[in-house]
């Protein structure tokens, strides 16, 4: 009852106050009404103003009103604007942009000529199409294109580009009409290999295939519409792409005994005439490898180069990616460091102020003293230097390293249960990733996949010297590390028996492997240490370390290794270290041998051997 009397209550209440407010609005109404009687008092009084007040009360009237019809005009401009802005801007997002935009400020009219010097002057803000992002389904399409003339040949009252971008070719052409006049055409006929340009050209399918082996889209040309000069290369390059297209004969051979006698016959003229549709790779003069790694800019605009370098990057990757995704921490420890890093003599020295430092031949101590500082799983990627003057087809002497060092609980054959896992991520990863790089490096590099097992076949040191001796091989002892024609011979017997290019040979032999290797506890003169190896040569080293302060001691002083310049990494084991385990492989020797490369100089962007340090 009380709820409804309270309803009630608020009824009331509403009605007097919609009454209180009639009243208001009555009293209002006769408010108003008295001030228009008023008015209209004063109205009937206006005799009394003069004349001249009247038409001065007139004249502000007027001003007044033509103040207000002013501001409305405005406003309705204003709007106006405003409503073309929007519609221009649509516009403007459904239509491309004007092809000449940017050039007119610079003075560039005719629609083609040399680009003035790029130093970020103005911005164009145009759509710009990537050569691998143009096929069949574009046709008809108008667009901008930046890429390197990788040949220009006039033929008759036409013009044939070959434009490059990074592994793709693709052809263009000029012919009369329109805006494409004879002056354009013998100026697209006169640009110098190499050059950079700016084409607006229409993609169009072509009237048949193109049969030139370099094109990599052969139903597909360019109808170029305007052609702009952005750097223009010299006239005699030292060496032609082409000819770094073609393999060397014999690639193994250190570059230091190659002879460079091709280098002169590769300054040809660009404006040399040949079939547009042709290419004769006979006619192509292969250049050594000297004069490829002395040029090697020039070297590794060869498609299959660059895409070696595409692989390579996705082998960082990958193996950055199966780090992070299992736990593992990425360091950086210092690369010029008090003493050899393993106790060895082949560190490059330098002066450091007023004492000497060496180049870190590894991560390897400072990998184990970050596990123990509670990261317990930690890799690096970083630069590794040895100076071995190894003058062979497999040997750098400053290459990449991949390692990682990780805390095990009971068996240091969980770190070869990761290098299981993580060499199947990445040779399957690399496999579904690249498909496009491998189809541009087997044109002049013929190779295959590799096979491997999943998980990774391990066998002992013992029994892969075992295999050896069954197939006919004696020269390989049980207590020595393996020679090169050794680990060649296992795996090709590898191969043909368990059906895997990829392996991992466990148990080294003590004598074999660093000081501060774990030795195996039921046979001192073998070690908890390990090899991987891909296609029969090797890519990693590991082992469990000696994680023991005092057995590290014995085992460096057998081995005659001076620990005092390391003495921080001695103590490091006597603060309560984690048994530990991990390996480092070589990123270019990956590259080199999952590609079946011949040559790791092909791996390495810029190589340092013994012979070379430059470019």
């Amino acid at each position: 009852m009380s709820n409804n009397q309270e309803e009630i209550k608020k009824q009331e209440e509403i009605k007097k106050q919609e009454e209180t407010n009639k009243q208001e609005e009555i009293k209002k109404q006769e408010e108003i009404k008295k001030q228009e009687e008023i008015k209209k008092q004063e109205e009937t009084t206006e005799p009394k103003l003069t004349k001249g007040q009247l038409k001065k009360l007139k004249r502000e009237e007027f001003r007044r009103q033509k103040k207000l019809q002013q501001q409305q005009a405005k406003q309705q401009q204003q709007q106006q604007q405003n409503k073309n802005q929007n519609q221009n801007q649509n516009k403007q997002q459904q239509k491309p942009l004007n092809p000449n935009r940017g050039y007119q400020e610079i003075g560039m009219i005719e629609p083609f000529g040399d680009l003035p010097m790029i130093q970020s002057k103005y911005q164009t803000k145009r759509n710009w199409t990537k050569l691998i992002e143009i096929d069949e389904s574009k046709a008809g399409q108008e667009v901008w294109i930046r890429a390197q003339v990788h040949n220009s040949r006039p033929k008759g009252r036409l013009c044939f580009l070959v434009l490059r971008d990074q592994t793709i070719l693709l052809q263009a052409v000029l012919f009369p009409g329109g805006d494409v006049t004879n002056p354009m055409i013998k100026y697209a006929a006169k640009i110098t290999k190499e050059s950079v340009v700016d084409i607006y050209a229409t993609i169009t399918k072509s009237a048949k295939p193109i049969e030139s082996d370099l094109i990599s889209q052969k139903n597909i040309e360019l109808q170029v519409k305007k052609l702009y000069v952005v750097n223009r290369a010299i006239e005699f390059l030292p060496i032609q792409v082409d000819a770094c297209m073609i393999p060397i004969a014999n690639e193994q051979d250190d570059e230091a005994d190659e002879t460079d006698n091709n280098q002169e016959k590769e300054k040809e003229k660009t404006e040399e005439k040949t079939d547009e549709n042709q290419t004769d790779e006979k006619s192509r003069i292969s250049v050594g490898q000297k004069a490829r790694l002395d040029n090697r800019v020039i070297d590794l605009r060869a498609p299959a180069n660059l895409a070696i370098f595409k692989i390579q990057a996705g082998i960082g990757t990958l193996f950055r990616e199966f780090m992070v995704e299992n736990g593992f921490t990425e360091i950086h420890t210092p690369k010029i460091i008090p003493t050899a890093s393993e106790g060895g003599a082949n560190v490059f020295k330098l002066n450091y102020f007023d004492t000497f430092a060496y180049l870190a031949q590894s991560p390897q101590l400072y990998k184990q003293m970050a596990v123990c500082t509670g990261l317990n799983r930690v890799f690096e990627v970083g630069p590794v230097f040895r100076a071995e003057n190894s003058r062979t087809y497999r040997h750098l002497t400053e290459f990449v390293g991949l390692d990682f060092e990780m805390a095990i609980k009971e068996h240091y054959h969980e770190a070869l249960d990761v290098i299981s896992d993580m060499f199947i991520y990445l040779l399957s990863g690399l496999e579904k990733r690249f498909q496009h790089e491998f189809k541009i490096i087997s044109q002049q590099y013929p190779f295959e996949m590799p096979k491997f097992t999943s998980p990774a076949l391990i066998i002992k040191f013992t029994d892969a010297v075992q295999l050896l001796k069954d197939n006919g091989y004696t020269k390989q002892s049980e207590f020595a590390d393996l020679s090169t024609e050794s680990e060649k011979k296992i795996g090709e017997i590898i191969k043909e028996k368990y059906g895997t290019e990829f392996y991992i040979i466990d148990k080294f032999p003590s004598c074999a492997r660093p000081f501060y290797t774990m030795p195996d506890p039921e046979n001192p003169k073998f070690s908890n240490s390990f090899d991987c190896f891909l296609r029969g040569e090797e890519v990693a080293s590991g082992a469990q370390r000696i994680h023991d302060s005092e057995l590290l001691l014995k085992n460096a002083k057998e081995l005659n290794v001076d620990l005092t310049p390391i003495q921080p990494y001695v103590d490091t084991f006597k603060y309560g270290a984690p048994p530990h385990a991990g390996a480092g492989f070589g990123l270019e020797r990956i590259c080199m041998l999952y590609l079946g490369l011949n040559n790791i100089r092909k791996t390495s962007m810029f190589p340092r051997t013994p012979t070379r340090n430059k470019p």
